[in-house]
């Protein structure tokens, strides 16, 4: 990737959901909602608390997690869709 985010901000690519119900039907585009999973591609430099000490993040590349619906910024880096957020808006690490 040819994007580093600052401080502690943190680069997501979504992973999209299923295209089929577990009946079997196919769900359209227009009908799916955001996935609330993705992939940390990127990481920033870290934040820093009141003391000036620099904190380490809690999550590393290559992590999966959950995250809002709506949260964050999206952008688009050759030609794919990723989502910037800070470490304190991401909602957990899945197993």
């Amino acid at each position: 990737m040819k994007f580093r985010p600052l401080h502690d901000r943190v680069v997501i690519r979504r992973i999209e959901g299923e295209e089929k119900t577990k009946g079997g039907i196919i769900i359209p585009d227009t009908a799916k909602e955001k996935p609330q999973e993705g992939k940390v591609v990127a990481l920033g430099t870290g934040k820093v608390d009141d003391n000036g000490k620099k904190v380490d993040f809690t999550v590393k590349k290559g992590d999966r997690v959950l995250i809002s619906k709506y949260g964050g910024t999206e952008i688009k880096i050759d030609s794919e869709n990723y989502l910037i957020m800070r470490e304190d808006d991401i909602l957990g690490i899945l197993g």
